[in-house]
């Protein structure tokens, strides 16, 4: 880790060209007593770095001085960059590493056209943390501990202990097989298999784990896409489906397919609107649905549907009329 740090540290000061403690203990993650002691590390092993005193003071390198990198062509640094802003990474808890690597990526460009690479990755914006109605989209928090416990188990192909908090459950150990790992809109899963089972775990539940020696039981190669799609079909198809009956405004039919497991029946009422038979994965799935259209559907089946929605819409007026 120290190694990385120092050869971040040098790739720091080339394209800053001066830097103080304080700047590179905020860029690496340190203190600021640590930073000096890179900096004489880095000092014994011939790296010419220097201090410069006064307000404006800091480090920096001989002019000149350059590290031995990989080159890369205009089109590869600027790819690996526009993936660099990807927040996929803090799902796995490699921001650092995939900073440093940024790092690397734009040092090893020809001077040339170092800067038109990086110009050109400031002018696209890969999954903001809001959207247009600037609604936040918060990743989840995974402890790096576990992060690196999961990371070093599934690189290794070794067994995995978690200490794992289903949902409404408390925390239980349990030993698996992991597979890989999967990030979905910032949130993180780990794929693996339990007493030769297919199980998926969410990593924002894994309270502690611990990398066995045992080698896991898993084939030698994997296609996670492909694993991926199969249990997300089995999930949409499982637990308790029900099926409804409702009208809807033509215009937001599609708000109703997106959200639906399938569309079972369509027919034209006389006066417009669209009845639909369709399935949703339970109950809950189906009332959240249909309460986002508002007045644009009416539920006509099942009963306890209809019921549940109009019983929050009075719960609703009577909440705005009591404060009226």
């Amino acid at each position: 880790m120290r190694a990385d740090r120092l050869v971040s540290m040098v790739l720091l000061l080339r394209q800053h060209g001066r830097l103080s403690a304080t700047a590179l203990a905020r860029e690496l993650e340190v203190s600021t007593r640590t930073v000096l002691r890179d900096i004489e590390a880095l000092s014994a092993a011939g790296v010419p770095v220097y201090a410069e005193r006064g307000r404006h003071g800091g480090f920096a390198l001989l002019p000149g001085f350059r590290t031995e990198l990989t080159g890369l062509n205009h089109d590869e640094a600027l790819a690996l960059l526009v993936a660099g802003s990807r927040r996929g990474a803090q799902a796995f808890g490699l921001g650092s590493a995939l900073a440093s690597a940024m790092l690397k990526v734009v040092d090893a460009l020809p001077e040339s056209y170092r800067d038109t690479a990086a110009g050109a990755a400031e002018r696209l914006l890969i999954d903001p943390e809001t959207d247009l109605l600037s609604r936040r989209l918060v990743a989840e928090e995974v402890p790096d501990a576990v992060v690196a416990e999961v990371l070093r188990a599934v690189f290794a192909g070794h067994k995995l202990r978690i200490h794992y908090a289903a949902a409404d459950q408390p925390p239980k150990w349990r030993t698996v097989d992991p597979i890989g790992l999967v990030t979905v809109r910032d949130r993180g899963y780990l794929l693996a298999t339990r007493s030769g089972a297919e199980r998926t775990y969410r990593l924002s539940r894994i309270r502690a784990a611990e990398e066995l020696a045992e080698p896991a039981q898993r084939p030698d190669r994997v296609d996670l896409d492909r694993a991926w799609q199969e249990r997300s079909t089995r999930f949409r198809t499982g637990g308790e489906q029900v099926t409804v009956l409702v009208r809807v405004d033509p215009a937001r039919r599609e708000d109703v397919v997106s959200t639906a497991l399938a569309v079972l029946a369509e027919e034209s009422d006389p006066d417009g609107r669209l009845r639909l038979e369709v399935t949703f994965q339970d109950p809950r799935h189906a009332e959240w649905a249909l309460w986002q259209l508002t007045a644009d559907a009416e539920a006509l089946a099942p009963r306890w549907l209809r019921d549940s929605l109009r019983n929050r819409a009075a719960a609703i007026a009577a909440r705005y009329a009591a404060s009226s």
